[in-house]
């Protein structure tokens, strides 16, 4: 099989269940704003040591699929997803809220502002953040009443906040005014 099919080539993409849009219609940039967000978790996740933090981070880029399917589906296609593995579940916007609960509880939050860059990860993490939020952003055009996609990725930014933090551990202290 070849990675390349030139089916693209007029500008168009197809989509999961079937359709083929424009590349800069709304589900592609949704869905490819999405991609960009995984890939930032990715390239925090290479940098995670701690086994916990690592397997969070791919728990959230698997999770990310999740989205990318609901989001690469016409709206006629809806009912042929399913929830949890091709449509994003109240559970786990849930889930996102109970880890950024539980990592909460690790650190004492700022009170201000925080300066991104402390340390390699957290500026990773804070990195990731941002690409979420555009996503966020991006997924709006596409969102539809009944999606979980965008508190899902609401939450998401705020658990990626919370994780840069916790990351940045003694630093976050310390730091100058």
């Amino acid at each position: 099989m070849k990675i390349y099919s030139k089916t693209g080539d007029d500008g168009t993409t197809a989509l999961f269940y079937g359709g083929r849009v424009d590349k800069a219609s709304v589900l592609p940039m949704a869905y490819g704003a999405v991609d960009e967000a995984q890939a930032a978790i990715g390239l925090a996740r290479a940098a995670a040591t701690d086994p916990e933090l690592h397997g969070l981070l791919t728990t959230l880029c698997r999770d990310l699929y999740v989205a990318m399917a609901e989001l690469a589906t016409l709206p006629e296609n809806r009912s042929k997803l399913e929830p949890g593995v091709t449509s994003v579940t109240t559970e786990m916007v849930t889930a996102l809220e109970l880890n950024i609960d539980d990592i909460s509880d690790r650190f004492q939050a700022p009170t201000e502002f925080t300066i991104p860059g402390q340390t390699e990860l957290s500026a990773r993490l804070d990195w990731a953040r941002v690409i979420v939020r555009r996503a966020e952003r991006e997924s709006l055009a596409a969102h539809h009443q009944d999606s979980q996609v965008l508190p899902y990725l609401n939450r998401l930014s705020d658990l990626l906040w919370t994780l840069a933090r916790w990351q940045e551990g003694d630093s976050l202290l310390s730091r100058e005014p």
